[in-house]
């Protein structure tokens, strides 16, 4: 896949902005806070249907405007595809595909495919179970739709329950757990097959980034192990009355990551836990290309200064046949990389280097 045109109007500190990055490697250079981050964003946007920074779509839009439009243009193996997000500061947003009003945000799914890694990445290994939860969730929404409603029913229906346990209505509770353990185990059969393949890459690419001095292993850690989450929320329901909160169910789900046997979190260095973050995002990668036939962009956001000198000559050794987005301050750290195109970044302006 390949971003041939990113438009921006109104978009965080951008007034108006237009960039047509190459097939390999774009770089955005420049001091901080001038805009090359919310150039990424912007693609994030799109092909996950969210921003990676905020949860408030008001703060996508520049200062005193009333509303701000994401363009993109990509070309995939089936053809032309075009995605167009319109946020308004007030009521809901409004996307296209192909030209077509979608009504539903699991629609934009799949047209445009990508990966961010940044120096938040680190929040994968070192945060609680959800930060873990959210990144297969947006991994496996853009590649399976049906796993993205998936999410949705669930959250719906989690909404609804916690909320008859808060205000003590526990007569339709038997409804909201049937339709919970429906939508549950579709969750579960998508976390289950996409960490095994997940895991699998990500040790292959840990052993090469590290290596071979440690073992990266990557798991699921279900709440319910057995998949039985109609009998996991009978079984629970006492508790859950008392605490007027749903105690199971796959919205408690975690990931194990474990590097030498050894619980990265808890035990893991600094070094370790970044080339682990480092070999499941490039494997991220392999998984996407292998379920789409096709790789995804390559988001990179500041992550150079971030890593030593043999990190980064692992990072840029993958990038061949990839079209990656790197955004630096300087761009000596990219020396070795096969640059395609690079850009400076000024007061929210783009010039060609």
């Amino acid at each position: 896949m390949q971003i041939t045109s990113l438009e921006l109007t109104n978009f965080r500190n951008y007034a108006r902005a237009e960039l047509q990055p190459c097939a390999g490697v774009t770089v955005l250079t420049g001091d901080n806070a001038q805009g090359k981050t919310n150039l990424l964003e912007a693609i994030h946007l799109c092909f996950a249907g969210r921003s990676h920074r905020t949860r408030q779509d008001r703060e996508l839009i520049r200062w005193g405007e009333e509303f701000c439009r994401v363009k993109i243009e990509a070309e995939r193996i089936d053809g032309s595809h075009t995605v167009e997000i319109a946020i308004p500061s007030a009521g809901r947003r409004k996307i296209k595909v192909n030209g077509s009003d979608m009504r539903r945000s699991g629609e934009l799914m799949g047209h445009v495919t990508g990966v961010l890694f940044s120096p938040e990445d680190l929040q994968l290994v070192k945060d609680g179970p959800s930060e873990r939860r959210r990144f297969v969730d947006m991994a496996l929404s853009q590649i399976r739709p049906t796993y993205y409603y998936a999410l949705q029913r669930y959250a719906r229906a989690l909404k609804q329950r916690n909320e008859l346990l808060r205000l003590g209505r526990l007569e339709t509770l038997d409804s909201w757990d049937e339709q919970l353990a429906a939508s549950g185990a579709e969750i579960m059969h998508g976390r289950y097959q996409y960490l095994d393949q997940l895991g699998a890459a990500a040790a292959a690419m840990h052993r090469d980034i590290a290596d071979a001095r440690e073992a990266l292993s990557i798991a699921y850690a279900p709440d319910v192990p057995d998949g039985d989450i109609l009998r996991a929320l009978k079984s629970s329901r006492t508790l859950d009355v008392r605490r007027m909160t749903t105690t199971a169910g796959v919205h408690r789900d975690d990931v194990s990551l474990l590097v030498g046997g050894r619980e990265l979190r808890a035990y893991g260095s600094q070094g370790q836990q970044r080339t682990a973050a480092l070999a499941i995002r490039l494997s991220e990668l392999g998984v996407i290309r292998a379920e789409t036939g096709e790789p995804p962009v390559l988001l990179l956001d500041d992550v150079m200064s971030e890593l030593d000198p043999g990190r980064r000559r692992q990072l840029l050794s993958h990038l061949s046949g990839i079209q990656t987005i790197v955004t630096c301050t300087d761009i000596s750290d990219l020396a070795g990389a096969d640059i395609g195109m690079a850009c400076r970044v000024s007061l929210a302006a783009l010039t060609q280097l």
